[in-house]
């Protein structure tokens, strides 16, 4: 749109919305949406509507699990379809409450004392929740416990974070693990090497170690059976990637020290505004809509989020698994072909001006800019850093400079605007992106409650291990005998899978731990390997 000041200013009071109960505005004025757009969209938003009605009163949301989606239910246990469910919920929030109290009085403390630190083990929605959380609200000079997080099964970043708590401080670093199924082959790695810096220590892990967890699970029943300190429930009504308002979220923050009564208030709130069934009073609504405009409803844009504070520079990464594992389907509800999607890349302001800012202004024209605007710069006494202007006010030029310069060029953006950064608005926007996603997902008409494609992952990955286990064996029993690459390939019956056996005979080369040696050739595919 190729418009003048003020008629951008005519499209701003027209599609600029104040959520005063929420703290948050909405800007869609340099998004391609226009009245026409919405009226045309009304039956499909409406549907939208009814669907998540029907998903907050129990129905069966995601059937390839069998299972219903009940994350809402979680700030509101009202809502919940049965009193068992609803007992659960308060009695997972009391419990919380009480066993924090507990750590931070020192009433359950390590072997060396109250605890000072916790590690968070988990893979996924287990740890983006959480980890954006302790960035966007902690406080290095106020936490009750400092956070520290194993969030892969990369070896060497486990190391790195271990080095940094300090062997001498793992006596009072509390672990909390977190694994639904508690077959989460990540975060057993993770749990199994902290083990070992414990019991290396000469700590007992458990007496240092909580989980959360599927009662009933792998997980669980190792807990019980090594008389860890607590453990706290999962549910099977409760994805990973919607699991932040769940004891995943609440455990963390509760022990860092942030108030989690405001942090579910924000959801709350934020979930009666979008029950609301029109879209000027729905935020949720409408950021589900204007993507839908964007990306002609198939995601043919990119969503670039563009935080303008540095405590929600992790918001980006949260949104990633939020949005993309949701949307991105190979089958509608018809079980149709239609590859939907939405992907999101991001990083902060004013950090992108230096960094991916010109192609977004230049370059190819497909994505969509959602800006973070946040009016309160600091809690302390700013300082001037030049007549009537402080850093806080260089970054909202920066913001606005942006949003301009983007628009100028014809790029679409959404600025969404709150007054500060504090529990109440975290837990007001992940609820209302969690909504957005529902939304959308009706609109699109796909199942935005199951992940078949992170499970075909985790069964390549399994294939992957299955294979390594031949080759080891392979070499064990015939050590001493060098063997090429095919000729491990037919001799463990794997000659399709001879690209994946050169890998892994590679990597064990790598790793003196395998005692694999390698005999290197001019031809990289003749190269010989055995155990001596």
């Amino acid at each position: 749109m190729n418009l003048t000041k003020l008629q951008w200013w005519e499209r701003f009071q027209k599609y600029y919305t104040e959520f005063p109960e929420l703290g948050l505005a909405m800007d869609l004025s340099r998004m391609n949406v226009d009245d026409a757009f919405f009226a045309t969209m009304e039956p499909k938003i409406q549907k939208a509507f009814a669907d998540m009605d029907a998903l907050e009163a129990g129905a069966m949301a995601n059937p390839d699990e069998k299972r219903m989606v009940g994350h809402y239910w979680l700030r509101n246990a009202v809502l919940a379809p049965t009193p068992e469910i609803r007992h659960e919920i308060g009695e997972t929030l009391k419990k919380i409450k009480d066993f924090t109290a507990k750590i931070h009085t020192g009433k359950i403390a390590g072997a060396g004392g109250a605890f000072k630190n916790f590690l968070l083990i988990g893979i996924g929605g287990s740890a983006l929740g959480p980890q954006f959380v302790a960035n966007a609200l902690g406080n290095p000079t106020m936490d009750k416990l400092k956070p520290f997080f194993f969030d892969n099964t990369d070896p060497d970043g486990m190391e790195r974070v271990l080095a940094t708590i300090g062997p001498d401080q793992l006596n009072r670093t509390l672990c909390i693990v977190i694994s639904k199924s508690g077959g989460t082959k990540e975060t057993r790695n993770g749990m199994l090497v902290a083990q070992a810096a414990y019991e290396n220590a000469g700590l007992n892990f458990g007496q240092h170690a909580v989980a959360v967890t599927m009662f009933g699970s792998e997980l669980d029943k190792y807990i019980v059976a090594n008389k860890w300190i607590e453990r706290f429930p999962m549910w099977d009504w409760i994805g990973g990637r919607t699991s932040e308002l769940s004891a995943v979220g609440l455990l963390p923050a509760a022990l860092q020290g942030i108030n989690i009564d405001d942090f579910l208030e924000g959801g709350r709130a934020a979930d009666i505004n979008t029950r609301t069934k029109t879209v000027k009073g729905n935020v949720a609504a409408q950021l589900a809509l204007a993507w839908f405009a964007s990306g002609n409803g198939r995601g043919t844009k990119n969503m670039v989020v563009l935080p303008y504070k540095d405590r929600l520079e992790l918001f980006s990464k949260y949104l990633q698994q939020l949005v993309m594992e949701s949307l991105g389907k190979e089958l509608d509800l018809n079980n149709q072909l239609v590859n939907q999607g939405l992907c999101v890349l991001g990083n902060k302001g004013s950090t992108d001006q230096h960094s991916y800012i010109q192609q977004l202004r230049d370059g190819l024209n497909d994505f969509f800019a959602t800006f973070i605007e946040v009016l309160k710069d600091q809690s302390g006494n700013p300082v001037f850093t030049e007549p009537d202007a402080t850093s806080g006010d260089f970054l909202e030029g920066f913001l606005l400079g942006t949003r301009t310069a983007l628009a100028e060029n014809g790029r679409e953006s959404i600025t969404i605007t709150v007054t500060e950064v504090n529990p109440k608005t975290v837990g007001m926007l992940i609820a209302v992106f969690e909504r957005a996603v529902g939304f959308y997902a009706s609109l699109v008409n796909i199942n935005a409650y199951h992940q078949p494609g992170v499970e075909a992952g985790k069964k390549a990955a399994g294939t992957v291990l299955e294979i390594q286990r031949q080759i080891i064996s392979l070499l064990k029993a015939k050590s001493n005998q060098s063997f090429t690459i095919s000729v491990i390939a037919q001799t463990i019956g794997r000659e399709s899978d001879i690209e994946t056996i050169f890998k892994i005979c590679e990597h064990l080369a790598a790793n003196p731990c395998h005692k694999v040696q390698k005999t290197i050739s001019l031809n990289p595919f003749a190269a010989c390997y055995r155990i001596s």
